[in-house]
Order: C-alpha cells, then structure tokens, then sequence
C-alpha cells in the first residue's frame, strides 16, 4: 500500500502528479492566449475595422503565403546577417575599451560629459546623418546597430570590472600578481555576469535599430518587408512581420542566455525577462 508521500498515481489523476514546470509554463502562456482571444473577439465581433486588426487567422495565413513563397526566410536572413556582423564589431569595439576604462579612470572622467552626451541620442536620429555620410548600403545599418548597442554592452562589462571585490584584489596583489594576471584571473571571471547582462542588452537594442534602419534604406529585411507591406496596404503582411519581429527576438535573447548558463556555469547568470 503506497504511503501518504509517495508519488503513485490517485483516483482522478491517473499519471500522478503533473510536473512543477507545467505550471509555470501555464502561467506564461496565459497573457498570451487571453491576448490572442481577445484579439480574434474584437475581429471577429467587429469591434475595430478588419482593416486596421485583421483576425489572427489572416495574418497567420500572410506569413504562411510569405513562408511558401521564400520571402520571409530570406527577409529573415538579411535581417539576422547584418545583426551577426554590426553586433560584432560592438563586441570587438566596447569590450576592450571597458578594459582601457577600468584601469584608467581618470581618462573615463575626462571623457564622460562626452560619453553621457552621445549615450543620450536616440540613434534613429542619426539615420539621416549616417545615410549622408556613408550612403544607403550595408555600411549606414551596421553603423546604426553600433550606435545603438555599444553603450549596454560598454558599460555592463565597465561595471562588473569596476565593481570587483577589493579583497580579491588584494589578495591577488599579495600573491605577486601582475596587472594582467590581475585581470584574466580575478577581474574577467568575477565581471562576467554584468559583462553578461550587457551584452543581452546590447542584442536587444541591435535587433530594434536594426529594424528602424531598414525601414528607411533597404531593399531586404524584415524593416523593408514591413514597409513594403504597408504601402501596398497589406495590413495582415504587416502584423505577421511584427510577430517574425518579436517572436525572433526572443529566441535570439534566450539562446544567448542559454549558450552562456552552458559555457560559464559558475557566473550564476540570470534569466531576466
């Protein structure tokens, strides 16, 4: 006879208990299917003009005909290649200049009215100057997700650099630790988790300035096919490239924190959002 505790299967629950994580994917997915109710309610009641909220089931089939058709994966490619490529140069750019910074603070002062200034332009502002400057090409859009992404990814590595353990430090000193050691062996290791978050944030930024870009200067991406859309007055077009837009957005913020969880277990990173 099973004890009180066991996890035998009971009267009405013949698989026994469901596991903890069903429960919390129910929860998550419960905004989502009230808005995707409410959104077919107020299409299918006539609430607002099908024009401007075509029902779910249009707009499905608009990115299944964009999908058959091979314009959403190659939308979805230029879109993706040009993130991989502005993104990088972020990464080969903010990194090491959060390094210099963290060992030459008074030069990081000297500089900081300038920086704060530049942090606080929106960087759409900027496309018409980077389109006069480097014309309509590939160069403008990678200048753009530069912009945009280098003060997150700058300032988390700056801050997990700065904000080290002064007694590791110490430590480190009184083991005749160089410099450099100093920051491969306590300073990297101990930044990374800021370093970290800033770099998930930076691809956020990336992802929606890449998308501004092209709707102003394009003949691909996903930006374009959403202005496209737009002027030939395919609204349903337009919402299925705002779903492509969102839903690839996650899945680009969750792989890099699942590739990171996996490569740097012990940095206690954080799934945030």
């Amino acid at each position: 006879m099973p004890s009180p505790g066991s996890n035998a299967a009971e009267p009405g629950n013949p698989g026994g208990p469901a596991p903890a994580g069903w429960g919390a994917a129910l929860v998550r997915l419960a905004p989502i299917l009230g808005l995707l109710a409410l959104w077919q309610l107020a299409s299918a009641s006539g609430w607002v003009s099908p024009y401007l909220l075509p029902s779910p089931r249009r707009v499905a089939l608009a990115l299944l005909h964009a999908g058959v058709r091979g314009d959403l994966g190659r939308h979805v490619a230029a879109s993706l290649l040009r993130v991989a490529e502005g993104f990088g140069i972020t990464v080969c750019l903010a990194l090491p200049l959060a390094v210099l910074a963290s060992f030459a603070p008074r030069l990081t002062a000297a500089f900081s009215p300038l920086l704060t200034f530049l942090r606080n332009i929106p960087p759409l502002a900027l496309v018409p100057v980077l389109i006069l400057w480097l014309g309509i090409g590939e160069a403008s859009k990678l200048a753009l997700i530069l912009l945009s992404s280098f003060f997150p990814v700058f300032m988390g590595a700056l801050s997990g650099l700065r904000n080290v353990d002064p007694r590791l430090l110490e430590m480190g000193r009184s083991l005749g630790f160089s410099r450099s050691q100093v920051l491969v062996r306590i300073m990297f290791p101990e930044s990374v988790p800021s370093a970290a978050n800033g770099l998930r944030l930076g691809l956020g930024y990336s992802w929606r300035a890449l998308v501004g870009a092209e709707m102003v200067a394009a003949s691909s991406g996903l930006g374009y096919w959403i202005l496209d859309a737009e002027q030939m007055a395919r609204i349903d077009s337009v919402f299925a490239g705002i779903l492509v837009i969102g839903l690839l957005g996650v899945l680009l913020d969750r792989s890099v924190y699942a590739l990171g969880a996996r490569l740097l277990p012990w940095a206690r990173l954080e799934a945030q959002w």
